[in-house]
């Protein structure tokens, strides 16, 4: 699904943000990426987005060379992703509902096929009856949850989150956690960068630790042990369905 060969990426021409970093991701996988801030995450996942290309190495994408991607094609790319970021990014002069169909009509579906699926997704991440709402008269979970409906509506393939729980408390980030991985139960690959310690141990998924541009460790964590930098306490235990 994803393969990245010997990537680098420079800004400013000698600040490093990735260095010969080689990985390899299979369709289906749940990948967390943690590390210091300034470690590469973001990079990695702006890479996978196109938002940033490599200064060196190749970035491979279903067998599709991202680094020699034409530009005319990139939006056609991005349509099969679902991008969750930390500050929300919607569209405040929109209803909930709006911001949650533009990732739908971006692609020309027919109008039912819109309403059907925009209602769908707002079921499924609890935002039943708030379609009609602007965002700013919702809860900061229940705007995250909106923006995770966005990324997740059009059924996308990959689904790339940016510390989509950083501005959240415990309670609501496990809940944006919980529909992820309800997402990955339905056949996503999922790539979230985080800092939160008690859902990486929680979550007991693969975990690329980066330090200086570089993966320091690559595997699943082992159960308990939370970050000293951290608030203690794990999250609470859940069922995730489908």
């Amino acid at each position: 699904m994803i393969e990245l060969q010997g990537v680098s990426k420079a800004y400013a021409g000698d600040i490093w943000a990735l260095r010969q970093v080689d990985l390899t991701v299979a369709r289906g996988e749940f990948v967390i990426l943690t590390g210091p801030s300034g470690a590469g995450k973001s990079t990695l996942l702006r890479l996978l987005n196109l938002s940033a290309r490599p200064s060196a190495g190749r970035v491979l994408l279903e067998g599709t060379d991202l680094s020699r991607l034409p530009g005319a094609e990139v939006p056609q790319l991005r349509r099969r992703m679902g991008v969750v970021h930390q500050d929300f990014r919607l569209l405040y002069d929109r209803t909930v509902f709006e911001n949650v169909a533009f990732a739908m009509r971006v692609l020309g579906l027919p109008e039912a096929e819109i309403k059907r699926e925009t209602l769908a997704a707002l079921e499924r991440c609890g935002l039943q009856g708030k379609g009609g709402l602007n965002p700013h008269k919702l809860s900061g979970g229940e705007q995250q949850r909106v923006a995770v409906a966005r990324a997740l509506v059009h059924d996308p393939g990959l689904i790339l989150a940016d510390e989509p729980t950083g501005n959240l408390d415990a309670d609501n980030g496990w809940e944006v956690f919980k529909l992820l991985l309800a997402a990955n139960l339905r056949g996503a690959t999922v790539l979230v960068a985080t800092h939160n310690q008690n859902a990486i141990h929680a979550l007991a998924k693969r975990t690329l630790r980066l330090r200086d541009g570089r993966i320091e460790s690559d595997g699943v964590p082992p159960l308990g042990g939370m970050d000293e930098t951290l608030p203690p306490g794990p999250l609470p235990a859940v069922e995730v369905r489908p």
